[in-house]
């Protein structure tokens, strides 16, 4: 630029606004990232139970704060890829191989509760649901205990990260908001007596009630102050169940043996493990412990099955649910899926 030729006034305008961009920091990609997706982590929060801090903390690392290649093209945060199951959008990626199928979401949202599905759905991570959904870093060390990624310092990466970017004030906004939900009506308000249309029965010390035919998951929650994942993890259920007339249904976490006097169960024609798991109120993961199964694990008419205490022998060696591979070029860690 020829300084010579600038008029006077446009020149010190020229020069201060030279000065201004020299002065100017970089905008931080993280602090970009946290506003952009703070409201959906919380959100996200509230329907399955991952703290926010979480949600974000894994998101920023493994998509590079939003600019991995996956992210911007397929919205993709957490390089989950296609596998068998998937019905969805895809988009085509080098990574192990040339080529690969990536799952590609029509939101950032649909990216999180994929992520989050996986978490709720895998019995490897079942036992972070009972933590606190404040204490992060229970959670972070949770996520590599149980062999979320393959590196050794996971969980120091993500409590970094959530520290660094104060991102806990996050979890305590979405813990604050499922308080509030929990509120029961006051005596006289309106339809407070939905509150007894389903007996609270007690079955294993957990509280239960049986499903009536106008019943679903959405009334449930709402009548007995539930968040969305609540019943889903009590029960062991899939995500696409659909509830029955008469069917058990717990409203709290069940318990991880028996009551006192019920040691065995013998299998009837027809019965699964889960049925057995709403029968006595154990948790199912630790019927399939106790009986040295692998979860997932057929049983048949005659099995005799513990309720109580750990049969001796060696526990099966679990399948991987899930293995990330670092990206050196994008910064990210590649989430597969078992078929």
């Amino acid at each position: 630029m020829n300084l010579m030729k600038i008029p006077g006034i446009l020149l010190i305008a020229v020069l201060l606004g030279n000065l201004a961009s020299a002065q100017s920091p970089a905008a931080n990609p993280r602090q970009l990232y946290v506003e952009e997706y703070k409201d959906l982590a919380v959100k996200e929060m509230l329907r399955s139970g991952v703290p926010a801090s979480i949600t974000l903390a894994q998101g920023m690392l493994e998509s590079n704060n939003g600019n991995s290649t996956l992210a911007k093209k397929a919205n993709n945060h957490f390089g989950i890829k296609c596998h068998s199951n998937w019905k969805g959008g895809t988009v085509y990626h080098d990574d192990d191989h040339k080529g690969e199928c990536f799952r590609k979401y029509k939101s950032v949202y649909e990216s999180y509760q994929d992520h989050s599905d996986f978490l709720m759905s895998g019995s490897r991570y079942s036992f972070l649901f009972e933590l606190d959904m404040t204490d992060y870093k229970a959670w972070a060390r949770g996520l590599q205990k149980a062999g979320y990624a393959t590196s050794t310092t996971y969980a120091a990466k993500l409590i970094r990260i959530i520290e660094e970017n104060g991102l806990h004030q996050y979890d305590l906004e979405g813990a604050g908001t499922a308080n509030a939900r929990r509120t029961r009506k006051k005596p006289g308000d309106p339809n407070t007596e939905a509150l007894s249309t389903n007996e609270i029965l007690i079955r294993n010390r957990v509280k239960y009630i049986i499903v009536k035919p106008d019943d679903n998951f959405r009334t449930l929650q709402e009548r007995f102050d539930l968040l969305p994942f609540e019943i889903y993890k009590y029960n062991d259920f899939a995500r696409d169940q659909e509830l029955k007339t008469g069917q058990v249904v717990y409203l709290q976490p069940k318990r991880n043996k028996a009551e006192v006097g019920n040691d065995w169960h013998t299998v009837k024609e027809g019965e699964t493990m889960a049925d057995i798991s709403q029968k006595y109120a154990v948790k199912a993961e630790k019927l399939y412990s106790k009986n040295l199964l692998a979860p997932g694990t057929e049983i048949k008419a005659g099995d005799k099955i513990s309720l109580r205490k750990q049969l001796p022998g060696v526990k099966p060696m679990v399948k991987k649910e899930s293995q990330f591979l670092p990206d050196e070029e994008e910064g990210e860690l590649r989430f597969e899926f078992d078929e």
